[in-house]
């Protein structure tokens, strides 16, 4: 494993842990993936918990009945159990993540269904066969990895002819210098984000075609703000001046111009046939 995943790993493995109060940790819960809250009732109050995704990509994916869909980086397996009502019990749901501490919460979720199958492997370097899936997902994910080519060319390479993949992920253009070298990007594993163009480009290196943006959802400055503010000591969160506090006024005028740089899409391709 090598330094960047295993930075990564351990970032998300403290996030599942209660005591724990990290950047990477606020955007658990799902608060910035944008699911139908009354589908996810069925699963469990708890179900987003240990969910750190940015968008929901099955609702634009048109899964049927029998197939077989990948998920990179399942985590806990949210989306391992929506793919699995969509496909049926004569379909597949196979999921991959590098964090075993996710894998178990997954395995845990979906002991039940006798069609999911879980690896513990890295993205870049899929266990499949060549040609053998039908769809790929991933939400927020591929963005943390240091490689993407070689991920794409994966994703080309496990797709059957006019097989499909739509993931959530995050992208940015033009970040200000100082957000970039201030640790910040590192801290919420945000560090290797990169523009739309740049991703399509590489959809298209691997093979793929019809690759595009399928939909796009900033977030308020607001939000950002408070990603990094709920991180921090209460003392600092509590201090106030004039009758505000000071942490949420200095870093909301921070993130407003960083709100229109960074934003989460849905990414769709196909494999030729």
């Amino acid at each position: 494993m090598s330094k960047h995943t295993d930075k990564i790993t351990t970032e998300y493995s403290k996030a599942l842990q209660d005591k724990t109060n990290s950047i990477v940790k606020n955007t658990a819960k799902a608060k910035f993936a944008q699911y139908d809250s009354n589908n996810l009732n069925k699963y469990g109050a708890d179900i987003t918990d240990y969910s750190f995704g940015c968008g929901d990509p099955l609702s634009f994916a048109q899964v049927e009945k029998g197939q077989t869909v990948v998920d990179l980086g399942c985590g806990a397996g949210l989306d391992l159990l929506i793919a699995t009502e969509k496909v049926g019990t004569l379909g597949h749901v196979i999921g991959v993540d590098i964090n075993p501490d996710m894998l178990e919460i997954a395995r845990n979720r979906t002991a039940q269904y006798h069609n999911i199958t879980l690896y513990q492997a890295h993205i870049e370097s899929l266990p499949l066969p060549s040609s053998s899936i039908d769809w790929v997902i991933s939400n927020c994910v591929i963005n943390l990895s240091a490689s993407k080519q070689s991920v794409f060319d994966e994703i080309a390479r496990i797709l059957k002819p006019d097989g499909q993949m739509l993931v959530s992920d995050m992208v940015a253009e033009q970040l200000p210098w100082w957000l970039k070298y201030s640790g910040i990007m590192t801290a919420a594993c945000g560090g290797n984000l990169i523009t739309e163009q740049r991703y399509l480009n590489g959809l298209k290196t691997a093979g793929l075609t019809n690759s595009k943006i399928v939909a796009r959802h900033y977030y308020s400055a607001e939000q950002l703000a408070a990603i990094v503010s709920d991180s921090m000591p209460t003392i600092l969160q509590t201090m106030t001046c004039c009758g505000k506090k000071i942490l949420n006024s200095f870093l909301n005028k921070l993130a407003k111009p960083i709100s229109t740089k960074l934003w989460s899409v849905k990414i769709y391709a196909n494999k030729a046939i």
